[in-house]
C-alpha cells in the first residue's frame, strides 16, 4: 500500500489545517492507520493513529485535544483536522499502515513506509 499526503501549507500560530491521505491499495481491517511526523534530524514521530476494524483512535499527548483523525473507506482516505497550531507541529507528515492496534502502531512497534508527505509550516 502507498499513501499520498496533501492538505499542508504555511498557516499562522493558532491556526487550522486539514491534512489527508489516500491509500493505494488494499488494506486489511485488521491494520492501523497512523499520522506520523518528522522534524530533520529527529526521528519519525506517532501522533495519531485509527484501527481500521473499530475507528479506535490514538493521539499522542503533544497533539491530544488539538488534532482529530479520522478515516472514510469509500474514499480509501484517512484525514488529520489540526487546530490551535503551534510552531512546534511544524514538520512534515507522513501516513503509514501496519497491523498493529493503534496505540502500539503510533508508540514506534511496527513496519513503516514512508511515501512523500505534505510540509505543515506553523510561523507568523
Amino acid at each position: 500500500v502507498q499513501f499520498v499526503e496533501s492538505g499542508g501549507g504555511l498557516v499562522q500560530p493558532g491556526g487550522s489545517l486539514t491534512l489527508s491521505c489516500v491509500a493505494s491499495g488494499y488494506i486489511p481491517n485488521y491494520y492501523a492507520i497512523g499520522w506520523f511526523r518528522q522534524v530533520p534530524g529527529e526521528e519519525h514521530e506517532g501522533i495519531s493513529c485509527i484501527s481500521m476494524i473499530d475507528d479506535s483512535t490514538y493521539y499522542a499527548d503533544s497533539v491530544k485535544g488539538r488534532f482529530t483523525i479520522s478515516r472514510d473507506s469509500a474514499k480509501n482516505t484517512v484525514y488529520l483536522q489540526m487546530h490551535n497550531l503551534k510552531p512546534e507541529d511544524t514538520a512534515v507528515y507522513y501516513c503509514a499502515t501496519d497491523q498493529h492496534s493503534p496505540e502500539y502502531y503510533c508508540e514506534g512497534y511496527g513496519s513503516y513506509s514512508w511515501g512523500q508527505g505534505t510540509q505543515v509550516t506553523v510561523s507568523s
